[in-house]
């Protein structure tokens, strides 16, 4: 008998939401992360050291298709992507689960319908405690259930820009956000709702993400083992190739061997390619469940933007994240193609625009950073872009990592741009004040910043173009599966947080199966 029943490898928004959701069944689980807790310190919340500094960006060195070196946004802690992300918990749109018409071309349907995954968006909402308000968005598709807590409220600035947009006759609507706030009882409650959450470690577990609400409910169960600093470098395969034996780790300077029954990859659409592709051998030469040629390619991370407007009265917004605008996601009258979703970010604040150069802020000299980021109100705008084949990881012999990537949809990018800054005069802003924020200031390399990083195995019914089947077991491997959002077939416009934590709700449904453990496992409420 292998040494575990399942081996998980990565923490994050798939390998940390299965974890909790296997943990009750009894079976031995082992959790592999590369990182480690991430340090609850006072530079937690300072912008300095988190937008600056990057004091908890990776130290991974990745090359665009010309050869140039960058670093990547990504995290490497128990946890992964959700400890430093805005938990902003969209459902992806009914329609996006269909093949759908863009500028550039189609978005592929997917294998599953928006029916299918339905109740597992419902799990997953009442398992990370979103907040927010159905009906207000009509772009929303169907629900079974109320969300288990209360929208945020807006404060005072931007309810006044949710009021002034109702008014010019758009939909606003309250963000569905993942923090573990209390409005009614804030002694009671572990969120604080302050200034430095988008992108910002929780010092006080207020964040709902996978660390605190996956991998520590986890491991109250016996069954479950944890360990840090454990880098998968390698998968090793039966002499048949027709299932995963081992997982190669490198912890401490050293090499160690996990087998389990079932092996689940969870480690980000990058490098789960990368890990795939190093694990080639004889039966798998051009890398474990790649006898498609899929794994790597249609790479995604949005077509987004950070943007500031310049409010003519002062914006003393603490918490901003709570208002989205849906009215541009589809064709309409607007445009005859989708645009995308608006949606606010965090707070801008001083430290953040350091290293930014004039020229490219365009700021009138009499305005300080400081006057800046009083006024400014910050929104984030989020384009699809397409499933390209050509945009893809790679790997080389020495396990370099490459990430060659064009940007799809930059019309309706643009568009969506102009939407928001016709709509400045109605919104009591400072007239042709729109300000491109750069998330990442020492990094102008668009593909550095991967937070919603996905595609590079995408799941689908024919082996001959996808790298995982409806259920995330890989075509060519029986025991091996992939639940982090690599396995998307298209990304939509909304952030992929929510429908990732879904999903691997429902494959980690189809293992309790598989393993004749449909226990209290399913218990998590819906």
């Amino acid at each position: 008998m292998a040494g575990y029943d399942v081996i998980i490898v990565g923490t994050g928004a798939g390998g940390g939401t299965l974890a909790r959701h296997l943990a009750p069944s009894g079976k031995k689980i082992l959790l592999l992360e590369r990182g480690e807790w991430l340090p609850r310190e006072p530079q937690n919340w300072l912008a300095q050291d988190v937008f600056v500094d990057n004091r908890y960006i990776s130290e991974d060195t990745w090359y665009d298709d010309q050869g140039k070196p960058f670093q990547p946004q990504v995290h490497y802690f128990v946890g992964g992507a959700t400890k430093l992300y805005g938990a902003a918990l969209y459902r992806l749109r009914e329609e996006d689960f269909e093949e759908l018409q863009h500028h550039d071309g189609v978005s592929p349907a997917w294998p599953i319908t928006y029916d299918e995954i339905e109740p597992y968006y419902t799990k997953a909402e009442h398992l990370y405690e979103v907040h927010g308000a159905h009906g207000e968005d009509p772009t929303e598709p169907y629900t079974s259930a109320p969300y288990p807590f209360p929208a945020v409220s807006h404060e005072p600035r931007i309810q006044q820009l949710a009021d002034d947009l109702a008014a010019a006759g758009y939909h606003p609507f309250h963000a569905p956000c993942g923090i573990r706030l209390n409005e009614a009882n804030m002694p009671y409650s572990a969120c604080v709702r302050c200034m430095n959450c988008d992108g910002f470690p929780c010092a006080v577990h207020g964040k709902s993400d996978a660390e605190v609400l996956g991998v520590r409910p986890a491991l109250e169960h016996s069954n479950v083992e944890l360990v840090t600093n454990a880098q998968a470098v390698k998968l090793e395969t039966n002499a048949d190739g027709t299932a995963v034996t081992e997982v190669i780790v490198e912890r401490d300077g050293k090499r160690e061997a996990h087998s389990g029954d079932l092996v689940v990859l969870a480690c980000g659409a990058a490098n789960t390619a990368k890990l795939l592709l190093l694990s080639a051998n004889d039966k798998h030469p051009q890398g474990l469940a790649n006898g498609s040629d899929q794994v790597g390619r249609n790479y995604m991370f949005h077509n987004s933007q950070a943007v500031l407007a310049l409010s003519k009265d002062e914006n003393p917004t603490v918490f901003q994240k709570t208002l989205g605008l849906n009215d541009f996601y589809f064709a309409s009258d607007a445009s005859e193609y989708p645009l995308g979703n608006i949606q606010m970010v965090g707070k801008s604040q001083a430290p953040m625009f350091r290293g930014e150069k004039p020229g490219e802020t365009k700021l009138a000299p009499e305005w300080s950073l400081e006057r800046v980021a009083r006024h400014a109100v910050d929104f984030w705008l989020s384009t699809e872009d397409l499933p390209l084949p050509e945009n893809r990881v790679t790997v080389d012999g020495d396990g370099r990592l490459t990430l060659s990537y064009t940007p799809s949809n930059d019309t309706p990018k643009q568009e969506l741009y102009r939407q928001l800054r016709s709509m400045l005069h109605k919104l009591r802003m400072e007239p042709d004040h729109l300000f491109h924020r750069f998330a990442y200031l020492k990094n102008e390399i668009p593909v550095a910043g991967c937070a919603h990083q996905a595609g590079t195995c995408r799941m689908g019914a024919d082996a001959a173009s996808s790298v995982v089947n409806p259920d995330c077991r890989a075509h060519e491997l029986d025991n091996l599966y992939v639940v982090d959002t690599s396995v998307f077939p298209s990304i939509g416009a909304v952030n992929p947080a929510l429908t990732a934590m879904a999903n691997s709700l429902r494959v980690g449904d189809h293992l309790l199966e598989r393993m004749g453990a449909r226990t209290e496992a399913a218990s998590i409420p819906a």
